[in-house]
């Protein structure tokens, strides 16, 4: 008889046991797939948000400051030497080096104008950057696409009095409102936005830029060495990382990888100790046809082979089992613990050769002391039991 059959003889005649193996391990390895799952899942939904949060590093002139007081009351402050940051030096942005790592750049010039006598603040944009930058505007109308089209901020539009499609004139030049942004939160409301190079000439400011915005939100994106490098290009500018919201978030998934690491640690001590009790129990119940194996000639080495053969098809079944579960749990469990219902579930094919071979690799080592166990049991002593 092959050692094969007598192994799926011995499993099918003691289904019980088996079966609370199997279980057993299923747990156990569904338990850790459902954790990583949620845990790649969740970054990925993370990374996902922060690429479309915006911008994360400030582009700045550099100036010099006094603060002003008299007699303990504050006078407020004087700014002096404020540099002026070209358009065009920009351009050495894109040649630091982890250039790979930025999404988007968004020069932006502001200044004040009156239009329909009201001041209102100006801001020129490149519209193309700065809607995939700002993934969160909802524009009621049309997106710009010309030079003579604008876009206006909720309380601007109200101001103004202007809805999309209306015309308003500043500086003796005719413009379109092509959208008005809904409710934003934020000073967006009050903004009024322009092509950037027709908000450079209306501002008399052309070539020169007030500030710009930097997108390059993803987990694994070094944020500190970025500014570092950028301000090393441009040396009359401050460069700034807004990190607050990043950090925030990194931080607590990464606490939440730690408490799946920890928790993965527990489930596979505790399979393994279901392994070992459920298989040390196996081989003391089957003493008597242990001794007639080793009477009729079996070697140690087939012993062995038959415990370890039994473990490695109960482990095996445990692992394909065991990867369903956990891919089932964690689609279940994601919408609950994602930050937007948009999350996707990651299937990973290392995930699932992953659960099969630590199942296997689980059930084998957890036997192995059973096996040998087995293996040095004296034949005479075991057929006293007849």
């Amino acid at each position: 008889m092959r050692l094969r059959n007598i192994s799926i003889n011995n499993l099918r005649r003691r289904k019980a046991k088996m079966a609370f193996l199997t279980i057993g391990l299923t747990v156990g390895i569904a338990t850790i797939v459902t954790l990583v799952t949620l845990t790649r899942s969740m970054s990925s939904d993370i990374e996902r948000k922060m690429d479309e949060f915006g911008a994360n590093i400030l582009i700045t002139p550099q100036s010099n400051g006094l603060a002003m007081n008299y007699g303990g009351i504050s006078l407020g402050g004087v700014t002096f030497d404020q540099r002026e940051i070209l358009e065009a030096d920009l351009d050495r942005i894109k040649t630091i080096a982890n250039s790979k790592n930025i999404s988007a750049v968004s020069p932006k010039v502001l200044g004040g104008i009156t239009v329909n006598n009201r001041e209102v603040l100006l801001v020129g944009v490149h519209f193309e950057s700065e809607l995939k930058m700002k993934q969160w505007w909802r524009v009621f109308g049309n997106e710009p696409k010309t030079d003579h089209d604008l876009l206006l901020g909720t309380d601007a539009a109200r101001v103004l009095d202007v809805s999309p499609g209306d015309k308003i004139a500043i500086k003796g030049e005719e413009f379109t409102v092509s959208g008005v942004l809904e409710q934003t939160g934020s000073q967006d409301d009050s903004l009024l936005f322009a092509n950037l190079p027709k908000a450079q000439k209306l501002l008399g400011k052309e070539g020169k830029i007030t500030l710009a915005e930097v997108a390059a939100l993803c987990s694994g994106c070094p944020i500190g060495d970025m500014v570092t490098q950028i301000a090393e290009k441009l040396p009359d500018a401050r460069v700034s990382a807004i990190q607050q919201v990043v950090e925030g978030r990194l931080k607590a998934l990464d606490q939440f990888k730690r408490f799946s690491y920890a928790m993965a640690a527990v489930v596979i001590f505790i399979g393994s100790l279901i392994v070992f009790v459920t298989m040390m129990g196996s081989v003391n119940e089957r003493t008597v046809e242990i001794g007639v194996f080793r009477a009729i000639g079996f070697r140690r080495s087939h012993i062995m082979r038959i415990i370890m053969l039994e473990a490695a098809l109960v482990s095996l079944l445990a692992g394909f089992l065991g990867y369903a579960v956990g891919m089932g749990g964690a689609k279940l469990a994601l919408p609950f613990m994602a930050e937007s219902k948009q999350a996707h579930l990651i299937w990973d094919t290392t995930v699932a050769f992953g659960s099969i071979g630590l199942a296997l690799a689980l059930g084998l080592l957890a036997s192995l002391y059973p096996a040998l166990h087995a293996s040095r049991m004296d034949p005479t002593e075991a057929l006293r039991a007849l």
